[in-house]
C-alpha cells in the first residue's frame, strides 16, 4: 500500500492502482467517460485530468499510477480549467439533440456538461455527420454522431464478451466506431455495450422511442433464464415492462447481463398471450370461462380420474423457470392428491441419476470462485450459450492464467485466450472419455486405478487434460446441461466425481434454467415409485397438471410429449401462452410470467433471491402460486393456507439450504459399451431455451435463432455421400425431419448436430440416440 493525498484527504491505495481508483475509494468524484472499473485503461477522453503536485501539466487520473507521498488536487483551478477544455472539445461535434435522445435523463455527457460545459460554443463550423451502422436487431446506431470515441463498447466486446466485433476506423475527426466489415454484432453479451456507452450513440433498438427514462418505474427482479440468477431492473410504464437493465451485484452478475436476460421481455405481450381461463367443450371448441368455473372443472375432472383409475394416474409437471413457490405448491398438491409423479426436469433422461445423487446438485462453490480457479474441466456444456455469464467469469480466469479443458460433442469456441485440452467425442463416449482422464489422473497421482478401469487406454488428449488438472491448486470439474440430460448421466456424474476426488477438485453442476436448485429444494422431484417427467410423457397417464411448460419444445420427447398429453383423459395447463397448450389441454389457466408475480429463484450457487412483480397482470392473469393454493382449497386438502408467497418460500427454506446441497455421487466409476452408428448432438440454442425467450421477436431475428440444420464434420458428410447444402432426411426412432446439411468440423465424428427447441425438429424427439441421414 502507498499513501497519497487527494483534495486534502489522506488515502491508502494498493501499489500499482490508478489515481482515479484511489479517489473513488476516498469518496472523491473525478469526472470521466472512458474509464470503467471492469475494463482496461484507455485514457481516451482526458475528462479525468487532475492537478498532480510537481507535474508540469494536468495528468489523466485513470492512467496515472499512485506513488507514495503523491499530492493530487481534483478541484484546483488548474484541474477544472483542463476538464472544461476537454468538455469543450467533446461538444464540438456532439449534436444538440437531447430532447429526442433516448439517453436523455441518464446521460453521462449531459450530466457533466452541466458542470463543465460552457453556456455557448465557440465552434461555429458545421458538425460532422456519421452514417448509421448495422449492428443487428438489438443495438441501434442511428445516432453515431453522438459518439465521443471513449471505446468502452470496443473494450466490452473484446474483454468481457471475448470477441472483437466492433472497433475504431480512421483517425482524428474522421474516427468512427464500426463493426467488422459491416457484420452484425452477434455476441450473447452485446447488450452490455449499450449500458457502458456514456452518450446516446449505442441504444437499445427494441426500446428506442418507447419512453423517456424519467417516466419509467423501476423494480428489482431476478432472471429466470439460466442458473446465474442475474439481478435485473425491470423498467415499466403504464404497468407494462419496456426495458430491462442490470442491477449491479458483484457476487452474482457483477454489472453485466446476457442479451437473453435483457431482451426476453419482448416476449411478454405477444398476440398469443393467454389472458382469460379457457375450457374446451365437448365439441372440441375453446370457450372463455370464469376463474371459478374453470377451477371447478379442474376439480371435477381430476377427482373423476382419481376415483376411476387411482391417484397414481395423475402427473404433475413443472419447469426450471418456475419459481420455488410454484414448484413447492405443485409438489404439495400432487402429493396431497396421492401421487408421487412430480417432476420439473423436462430434458433429463437418465432416471438412475436420482439414485446416485446424495443431495441437491449445485455449482459446488460461489459464483465468484469461478474467477479464481486455476484449472477447470467442463463436461458436456455449450458453455457460452447455456451459461454466458459463467463463461465470462471463466474468461477472466483464463486471462489470469487459468487452464480450462473441455470434454464435449461439439467444439464450440468459448472465446478464451487458449484451451488447455479438448476431447470432442460422440455423446455415447462422454462417460468413457472421463474414464480415460480418471485413469490418467490416478497414474499421475500414483494412486490405484479404480476397479473396472484397468483396461482403459488413455488417449493423448485425455492425458493432456489430466496433466492440466493435477498441476492446479484451485481445481473444478463442471458438469453442463448436456451431461446431466444425457441418457448416461449417472455414469458421467460418477466418473466426474471420481476425477474430482482423485485430483483434489470440486465437482459442480452448472444446472439448467433459473431455478433447478430451487426445484430440488421444493421437492418437486419424484418420490418413491414416482415417475420422472420423461417417463410421464412417454407413457400416457390419465390426468396431467402442467405448469409453465411448452411440451413440444421444452420436453426431451418433443412431439411425442404432445401426443401423450392429448391421449390423456384430462389435461390442465397453467400457462402464459395459448399456443403452448391449446393443442393438448382441456383447461388452460392464464398464469403470470416472472415479471407479474412475486417469487424466489435459487441459483446454481444456492443463493436464495426473492423478487416482487414489476408490472400489472395482463387481462385476467393470476400468479401461479395463488392458483395452486386455491386449487388445494377447492380439493379440500390440508396445507394450503398460505396467504403470501413469502410464507410458501419460508416453508421450503425452513430445513435450510446449505445442509441440503451435495454433489456426492453414490455410484462407482465405470465404462460403458461403445456406441455405433450416427448419434445426435442436440443443443438448446440460447434464444430457444424457454417460452418467454422464444417469443421475443428481436432475439428470434438474431443468427443464434437461425432455422436448424443437420451439422456434420467433413468426414461424416463424405461417409454419407453428402455435401454442404444438400437437403437430407434425418430419422430417429420417433420421427423424421428434412433439413439442409451443413459442414461443421466442430461436431464430433459419426455425429449429427441438430438443435432442439424448434418446431422444425420436434418430430425427432430425444436429444440422444441414433439417427439415420440420407439425401432427400
Amino acid at each position: 500500500m502507498v499513501e497519497l493525498t487527494i483534495d486534502g484527504i489522506k488515502v491508502d491505495a494498493p501499489e500499482g492502482s490508478m489515481v482515479i481508483q484511489a479517489a473513488h475509494d476516498a469518496g472523491v468524484y473525478v469526472p470521466h467517460f472512458c474509464y470503467h472499473k471492469k475494463l482496461s485503461i484507455a485514457a481516451n477522453c482526458r475528462m479525468c485530468l487532475v492537478d498532480v503536485e510537481k507535474a508540469p501539466k494536468p495528468l489523466p487520473a485513470c492512467a496515472t499510477p499512485v506513488t507514495n507521498g503523491m499530492v493530487v488536487r481534483t478541484r484546483s483551478e488548474k484541474a477544472i480549467a483542463a476538464q472544461k477544455s476537454v468538455m469543450e472539445f467533446l461538444l464540438i461535434n456532439h449534436p444538440l439533440d437531447c430532447p429526442v435522445c433516448d439517453q436523455g435523463g441518464e446521460c453521462q455527457l449531459q450530466d457533466l456538461a452541466v458542470g463543465y460545459g460552457g453556456s455557448e460554443s465557440r465552434y461555429k463550423e458545421e458538425k460532422r455527420v456519421v452514417a448509421a451502422k448495422s449492428m443487428g436487431p438489438l443495438i441501434s446506431t442511428d445516432a453515431m454522431q453522438r459518439c465521443i470515441h471513449c471505446t468502452r463498447c470496443v473494450r466490452t466486446g473484446e474483454e468481457i464478451a471475448g470477441v472483437q466485433e466492433v472497433g475504431m476506423l480512421n483517425r482524428g475527426e474522421h474516427a468512427e466506431i464500426t463493426t467488422f466489415v459491416g457484420r452484425a454484432v452477434e455476441s450473447e453479451l452485446s447488450g452490455n455495450m449499450i449500458d457502458v456507452c456514456p452518450v446516446g450513440a449505442l441504444l437499445s433498438k427494441p426500446f428506442r422511442f418507447n419512453a423517456r427514462t424519467w417516466e419509467l418505474a423501476r423494480r428489482r427482479s431476478v432472471s429466470p433464464h439460466d442458473s446465474v440468477g442475474a439481478n435485473l431492473v425491470l423498467q415499466a410504464k403504464m404497468d407494462k415492462v419496456l426495458r430491462v437493465v442490470p442491477f449491479e451485484n458483484e457476487e452474482v452478475n457483477e454489472c453485466w447481463i446476457s442479451d437473453r436476460d435483457r431482451f426476453s421481455y419482448e416476449g411478454l405481450y405477444t398476440e398469443d398471450r393467454l389472458t382469460r381461463p379457457m375450457v374446451r367443450g365437448d365439441d372440441g371448441q375453446w370457450r372463455e370461462a370464469s376463474w371459478n368455473d374453470a377451477m371447478q372443472t379442474i376439480v371435477a375432472g381430476m377427482n373423476a380420474v382419481r376415483e376411476k383409475f387411482g391417484a397414481d394416474q395423475l402427473g404433475c409437471i413443472g419447469s426450471a423457470t418456475s419459481t420455488t413457490e410454484e414448484l413447492a405448491l405443485l409438489a404439495r398438491l400432487g402429493r396431497a392428491l396421492g401421487t408421487e409423479n412430480v417432476d420439473f426436469r423436462l430434458r433429463q433422461t437418465d432416471a438412475r441419476l436420482d439414485g446416485a445423487l446424495a443431495g441437491v446438485p449445485w455449482l459446488g462453490m460461489p459464483l465468484t470462485a469461478l474467477n479464481e480457479l486455476d484449472r477447470v474441466l467442463v463436461v458436456g456444456s455449450f458453455l457460452r450459450k447455456d451459461h454466458p455469464l459463467m463463461a465470462q467469469r471463466l474468461r477472466q480466469a483464463v486471462k489470469r492464467g487459468a487452464q480450462v479443458s473441455f470434454i464435449d460433442s461439439a467444439a464450440d469456441n468459448p472465446l478464451f485466450n487458449a484451451i488447455a485440452g479438448r476431447m470432442t467425442v460422440a455423446p455415447s463416449q462422454l462417460a468413457n472419455s472421463l474414464a480415460q482422464v480418471l485413469v490418467a489422473v490416478a497414474k499421475a497421482k500414483e494412486t490405484a486405478v479404480p476397479a473396472g478401469l484397468e483396461s482403459v487406454q488413455v488417449s493423448a488428449e485425455a492425458q493432456q487434460i489430466a496433466d492440466s488438472l493435477v498441476s492446479g491448486e484451485r481445481v473444478a470439474v463442471l458438469l453442463g446441461n448436456m451431461a446431466v440430460n444425457s441418457d448416461q448421466a449417472s455414469v458421467i456424474a460418477a466418473n466426474a466425481h471420481a476425477i474430482a476426488q482423485a485430483s483434489g477438485a470440486k465437482l459442480g453442476f452448472l444446472t439448467a434454467g433459473g431455478n433447478t436448485v430451487g426445484g430440488y429444494l421444493a421437492n418437486a422431484v419424484p418420490g418413491k415409485g414416482g415417475l420422472t417427467a420423461e417417463q410421464m410423457l412417454a407413457q400416457t397417464l390419465r390426468a396431467y397438471l402442467v405448469l409453465n411448460v411448452e411440451p413440444a419444445l421444452d420436453s426431451d420427447l418433443g412431439e411425442r410429449a404432445v401426443e401423450t398429453l392429448k391421449s390423456a383423459t384430462f389435461s390442465v395447463a397453467l400457462t402464459s401462452y395459448r399456443s403452448a397448450a391449446e393443442q393438448w389441454a382441456d383447461v388452460m389457466l392464464p398464469v403470470s410470467p416472472f415479471t407479474e408475480t412475486s417469487g424466489t429463484f435459487v441459483n446454481a450457487e444456492g443463493r436464495v433471491q426473492s423478487f416482487k412483480g414489476a408490472a400489472a397482470p395482463v387481462g385476467d392473469t393470476r400468479p401461479a402460486w395463488k392458483v395452486l393454493r386455491v386449487l388445494g382449497n377447492l380439493f379440500q386438502l390440508d396445507g394450503f393456507d398460505d396467504e403470501t408467497s413469502e410464507s410458501v418460500r419460508d416453508s421450503v427454506m425452513a430445513a435450510g439450504v446449505e445442509s441440503r446441497l451435495s454433489n456426492q455421487i453414490n455410484l462407482a466409476a465405470s465404462v460403458l459399451p461403445e456406441g455405433s452408428g450416427l448419434e445426435r448432438v442436440a443443443d438448446v440454442p440460447i434464444y430457444r431455451s424457454d417460452a418467454l425467450v422464444r417469443r421475443s421477436a428481436p432475439l428470434q431475428q438474431t443468427p443464434a435463432s437461425a432455422p436448424p440444420t443437420a451439422r456434420m464434420a467433413a468426414t461424416t458428410l463424405a461417409q454419407l455421400g453428402l455435401v454442404d447444402g444438400d437437403l437430407v432426411k434425418v430419422r430417429s426412432s420417433q420421427g423424421e425431419v428434412s433439413l439442409p446439411a451443413q459442414l461443421d468440423d466442430t461436431v464430433a465424428l459419426n455425429s449429427v448436430r441438430v438443435a432442439t427447441a424448434f418446431s422444425e425438429t420436434a418430430a425427432l424427439g430425444s436429444a440422444f440416440g441414433q439417427l439415420t441421414v440420407e439425401r432427400a
